[in-house]
């Protein structure tokens, strides 16, 4: 899925359910969110039979555990029937195509200028997303 259209993806979910928050939205689509503890993993999605679930690491702050839902809501959209491998602290980046549409997915998510309009400097600051990701929304 090109950027255009993960971003257009955002938009409808955003306007559809008045919300940014991954967790509501998950809810809402009935996808099944379990916090777990996951060790050094942030999170990952899997889809056993026809459940859709969002694992995430019940230690991890709770702004991680937002970009974390966002991003493992993201495989769920774009990529429901693939597993995902895990989210690892610190390990953001990928050249594998379905992690990087699951990043923009995320970062179009959180940082919705309709509903959440937010600094590059709070982003960093108060979700922990690394600042190389942001430079893909605000070309910075």
């Amino acid at each position: 899925m090109c950027c255009m259209n993960v971003k257009r993806k955002v938009i409808e979910l955003v306007n559809k359910y008045q919300t940014n928050d991954p967790f509501e939205i998950a809810e809402h689509l009935g996808i099944i969110v379990l916090h777990e503890n996951l060790g050094n993993i942030l999170g990952y999605y899997s889809k056993t039979y026809r459940f859709k679930v969002i694992h995430i690491n019940e230690n991890s702050p709770r702004n991680l555990q937002l970009f974390t839902c966002s991003h493992e809501l993201g495989h769920a959209i774009l990529h429901p029937n693939t597993n995902t491998s895990f989210l690892k602290s610190n390990t953001y980046f990928s050249a594998d195509k379905i992690e990087y549409e699951a990043n923009k997915f995320a970062i179009e998510l959180l940082f919705n200028e309709c509903i959440n309009p937010i600094t590059i400097k709070e982003a960093i600051e108060e979700y922990g997303v690394p600042e190389q990701l942001l430079r893909k929304k605000f070309y910075i």
